[in-house]
């Protein structure tokens, strides 16, 4: 299930830090993407609710989901960064997780474990110190 997001993102420049030469200081090549979940017309309200749960670190007080990126030297490059990283946070976060399946252990596995104890036991009990009795 494929969600294109970038129709609700809003971006916004700055000067990047980093390589990029006499570029650096007059070119804003650092995108931040934000995309305010509660408000997309895109989810329903249980995949809303599943982002605001599960991204609830990465969204700031007022409910936007905030991505960056500058690790590109063209703003373009960048923006098509942030449209990436913000599809995978919200791809990750609404898949489905697997259930774990609950196992016994093996009986070689327990019988090995209890023979591992057994070893630490007698290592113990060689540390002990001897009393002569005279």
């Amino acid at each position: 299930m494929k969600i294109d997001l970038s129709r609700e993102l809003i971006f916004r420049t700055a000067r990047s830090g980093g390589s990029g030469g006499q570029n650096v200081n007059k070119v804003e090549t650092m995108v931040e993407g934000y995309f305010h979940i509660r408000d997309s017309a895109l989810l329903s309200e249980m995949q809303k609710a599943i982002l605001e749960k599960k991204l609830a670190n990465k969204i700031n007080s007022e409910g936007w989901l905030q991505v960056r990126s500058q690790v590109h030297r063209s703003q373009l490059d960048n923006r098509h960064e942030v449209i990436r990283k913000l599809h995978a946070l919200v791809e990750q976060a609404l898949k489905k997780e697997k259930r774990r399946v609950a196992t016994k252990p093996t009986k070689g596995s327990k019988e090995k474990r209890i023979e591992q104890k057994k070893r630490a036991g007698e290592i113990k009990q060689g540390r002990k110190k001897f009393r002569r009795e005279e």
